[in-house]
């Protein structure tokens, strides 16, 4: 077997159990104690792995986030998060104050609003475009400094002006989730939300499939913050055993 037949190999092992030692290689691959090292030296070269005490794991903390429009436009996503938000939009009820965050999803589920007399405060400038469109839905766009790529607004202002609101339930999107709770990477967007939960009776999390498991810089919130979460699949049962802990309402949103 080649070397590039092995780093797959191994990286599907890890996929599976999450830690590879010297020993597995040697076993699986019939190689020896230094060839197996200088495929972990490979792979972590690549980024792909860390190197541990006797072998290696894959890395817990994800760096990468595509830009907004990218995500909002990503085929393999677009039609799950689009049910998300049509299930999202099911909750909301006449006369509900909300806040939305500026997430893809979110943005899904703002275009599927039938509901009326809405106030609506959000940090997204294109959610905001979106709902000036619908009759009946009075909106406070959030000040502050504006990320141009993933087209959020925050900053102190931002911040500030949350305190002065409350509503009845936050629409919220989250890059990444564990059963340690929601992460984000971006620090500046975590410290808005993190307020925008506070300001909230009711907090919807809107999630699709390849969010869970992955764990990204900026730690926004423990589970026991959530009360709704919507995804598109069956999360798996350590997940939802979890959830159930945390006695989270979990709704599996289904396509037509």
């Amino acid at each position: 077997m080649y070397q590039e037949e092995r780093l797959i190999s191994m990286l599907q092992f890890l996929q599976a159990n999450h830690r590879i030692s010297i020993e597995n290689i040697c076993e699986l691959f019939d190689v020896s104690r230094d060839t197996a090292r200088r495929d972990i030296i490979k792979l972590e070269e690549q980024g792909q792995i860390l190197r541990t005490r006797g072998g290696a794991i894959l890395p817990t903390l994800s760096k990468s986030v595509a830009t907004y429009m990218a995500r909002l436009h990503d085929e393999t996503t677009t039609d799950s998060k689009k049910v998300i938000g049509r299930l999202a939009a099911t909750l909301l009820h006449d006369g509900d104050y909300l806040l939305l965050d500026a997430s893809t999803t979110v943005q899904l589920a703002a275009e599927q609003i039938r509901t009326h007399d809405h106030v609506v405060v959000t940090n997204s400038i294109d959610i905001a475009g979106i709902l000036n469109q619908k009759q009946g839905i009075s909106i406070h766009l959030l000040g502050g400094i504006l990320h141009a790529e993933h087209r959020f607004i925050y900053g102190a202002k931002t911040i500030e002006m949350l305190g002065d609101y409350h509503v009845h339930k936050l629409l919220m999107g989250t890059c990444a989730i564990t059963e340690d709770g929601i992460t984000n990477p971006f620090e500046e967007e975590g410290y808005v939300t993190k307020e925008m939960i506070r300001c909230a009776d009711q907090v919807i999390l809107l999630a699709d499939h390849t969010k869970f498991g992955i764990k990204h810089f900026h730690r926004i919130a423990g589970l026991e913050c959530i009360d709704i979460l919507i995804t598109d699949r069956e999360p798996d049962d350590a997940m939802k055993e979890i959830l159930l802990k945390h006695e989270i309402n979990l709704l599996v949103a289904k396509g037509d």
